[in-house]
């Protein structure tokens, strides 16, 4: 999710190169030196043996600039059967992401594989880049233009010689993230499409108001500074508006406009404050993040409401956005946001037209952020062995393109059911017509404690009923001292962020976070579905945050985190809602946004629930002021207590599938 771009000058200008040969006889001396080892010389052969592959059976339309109707040219490769014997449907990849075919760095053609099996199985495979990236003109905006030119591009590929008429989408992260509010406008030639890691194109939808990530629950997801600091640049080198279509080809074998931006250390740059000052700390490029933008969707980011119509204006999908295709979701456990996704998959089937919602089919996988081709035998999710997870997604595609772009019967597609997840633990796949999966039921486990329950020392407990006594359990959250993020669901934060699934007792033993345990299981339990956590909170802060993570609690005290949230106090009315506050001695409920995965209980396992009002630098720190938080430098500490007795139910409600047991 993070391409790295180059600043060059003054904001909104781009800087015009001249004759490709020049750059090419600059690029002479690095591809003459790049071939070295014999590891090189291998790789660079294995790559010109693709690209003759290609050569004998594919024609290639490489540098084609492509109009959009603002008149910004984008620029894209294309590579359809040489011999075919009809018209081809067409796979479409947009992406701000560098799909260069030449890699400068070592003089030759890079893997080419992809577009190689796209058309030995009789496909055109047509990328692009977004506007504002590489080759492609005009500005980037990360909300601003994806939507026409999405349906532009459809067009144009549609009203091609070689085109049978369709066209079908695929890519992960921001190569998918776009295409759920271009399906939405319902485009004929777009015929079907695939998203995968999407959820930075997720607006609202039903409870989530996350707005393409960036928020949780009302914080800000940090991920996205790092990220914007390689993407809001308005500067960059451009070739001249007349140069053609051979002159730049040539000049991508020397010059593919693939930026190496100066290194951060995350580690430091996230702590600085305030937050809306964290591009300039670092002498980031200016843009939509925090700099006064005249864009069509509004500037400063940082300074929205979750709720803000500047958030409406862009290329998000929103829930009022009906979708008429066939879509193909992939999404995994330990990624940014598989919660809201999963809704937009529910919401998608639940209100498209019946034969389009029967089309409908999600893959869950136990991996980080697009990493499903990289699941092993031992699939490592941090430390966490989950098994065999391997799956063959590439199948999977072209049948599911087979059938929609060719009109071809696919006995792979007929094979798959609605949804196919993993169950952690259990570490096998399951299939479900639905999700949460058919026969699920809900279970609730309330907090306990004696007043104690602060480390994983401390005496809270997770039991079937409230308690007649409310013993509030109290901790002191110092925003000059968050509880540090450690794994989870997230990409894109460097060095500065391990995510997946880690032994979290280290952590547990901070006192400013609450550990509550279940008793063991006495028999193998699937928890597959929404985690829901009910909170009676009290602060001496006008807001605070409140978070929690869910763990599996091994027989050896190991407890491996599987999911986690966070809830912003003063959202805790509806995101759509001006923002309320805390008086300091009132107790107030607060339901966290259902948070959704699969694990499977063993016998002698527990379920452990951790709360604290931290998870630094996933998400930004509270500073319990009651003010902006993004424009201030100074917090003041938070006196916080979790109350649980039969006034106030603290409560976690968890999804069982309930199994035969042996």
């Amino acid at each position: 999710m993070r391409p790295l771009r180059p600043a060059l000058s003054s904001a909104g200008t781009a800087l015009s190169f001249g004759a490709a040969t020049f750059l090419l006889a600059l690029a002479q001396p690095v591809a003459a030196q790049a071939v070295q080892t014999p590891e090189q010389k291998a790789l660079v052969a294995k790559r010109n043996d693709i690209e003759k592959q290609l050569g004998d059976i594919a024609v290639i339309d490489r540098k084609v600039m492509v109009k959009m109707r603002d008149g910004k040219r984008m620029a894209a490769d294309v590579y359809r059967p040489k011999d075919a014997t009809g018209k081809v449907p067409a796979i479409f990849v947009r992406t701000p992401y560098n799909f260069n075919f030449w890699d400068v760095k070592i003089g030759a053609p890079r893997d080419m594989s992809r577009e190689l099996a796209a058309v030995k199985r009789g496909y055109a495979y047509v990328e692009m880049n977004e506007r504002g990236h590489y080759f492609s003109e005009g500005n980037y905006e990360i909300l601003g233009a994806p939507v026409t030119d999405g349906t532009d591009a459809v067009r144009w590929m549609t009203s091609q010689p070689w085109s049978n008429g369709k066209v079908g989408t695929t890519g992960c992260s921001s190569t998918a993230e776009w295409q759920l509010a271009v399906v939405a406008q319902n485009e004929p030639g777009l015929a079907a499409f695939n998203v995968q890691g999407f959820g930075a194109g997720v607006g609202r939808v039903g409870p989530y108001y996350e707005q393409g990530n960036w928020y949780r629950g009302g914080a800000v997801q940090m991920l996205f500074i790092d990220w914007l600091y390689g993407e809001q640049n308005q500067v960059r080198p451009m070739f001249p508006s007349n140069a053609s279509q051979a002159d730049l080809i040539r000049a991508s074998k020397a010059f593919d406009l693939d930026p190496a931006m100066p290194p951060v250390d995350w580690n430091k740059a996230f702590w600085h404050l305030p937050v809306k000052d964290i591009m300039k700390s670092i002498d980031a490029p200016k843009g939509i993040f925090a700099d006064a933008m005249d864009v069509p969707t509004g500037g400063n980011m940082i300074a929205r409401t979750p709720n803000s119509p500047a958030w409406y204006k862009g290329g998000l999908w929103h829930d009022n956005m009906q979708v008429k295709k066939p879509g193909l979701w992939f999404m995994s456990w330990f990624d940014v946001s598989v919660s809201p996704n999963l809704a937009a998959y529910n919401h998608v089937r639940a209100t498209a037209p019946k034969a389009i919602a029967d089309q409908q089919y999600a893959i869950i996988a136990p991996v980080l952020h697009c990493a499903y081709t990289r699941a092993t035998e031992h699939t490592m999710i941090g430390d966490l062995d989950v098994g065999d997870a391997r799956f063959d997604y590439d199948g999977l595609v072209y049948g599911w393109f087979d059938r929609f772009l060719k009109g071809q019967d696919s006995e792979v597609l007929a094979k798959q059911p609605k949804v196919m997840y993993y169950v952690m633990g259990e570490n096998k796949w399951r299939n479900s017509p639905t999700w949460p999966p058919a026969g699920a039921i809900t279970r609730d486990l309330f907090f306990t404690s004696e007043g104690k329950a602060n480390t994983l020392y401390g005496d809270g407990k997770l039991v079937a009923a409230a308690g007649d006594t409310d013993r509030p359990d109290t901790f002191v959250y110092d925003p000059a001292n968050p509880v540090p993020t450690f794994g989870g669901g997230g990409c894109c934060q460097g060095t500065a962020v391990k995510f997946g699934s880690f032994d979290q007792t280290s952590q547990e033993a901070r006192n400013d976070v609450l550990v509550y345990d279940s008793e063991p299981f006495s028999e193998g339990t699937e928890v597959s579905g929404p985690i829901t956590v009910t909170l009676y909170v009290s602060s001496s802060a006008k807001d605070t945050d409140f978070t929690f993570k869910v763990m599996d609690v091994y027989p050896d005290g190991k407890a491996f985190n599987l999911t986690e949230n966070i809830q912003r106090m003063r959202y805790r009315e509806g995101y759509e809602k001006p923002p309320v506050w805390m008086k300091d001695g009132e107790v107030y409920k607060v339901t966290f946004q259902p948070i959704d995965t699969s694990n499977f209980f063993f016998p002698g396992h527990k379920l452990r629930v951790a709360v604290s009002s931290s998870n630094f630098p996933r998400f930004d720190r509270n500073l319990n002021t009651g003010g902006n938080n993004y424009d201030e430098a100074k917090g003041v500490i938070a006196h916080n207590a979790v109350h649980h007795d039969t006034a106030h139910p603290s409560k976690i409600t968890f999804t069982v599938v309930p199994r035969a047991q042996p």
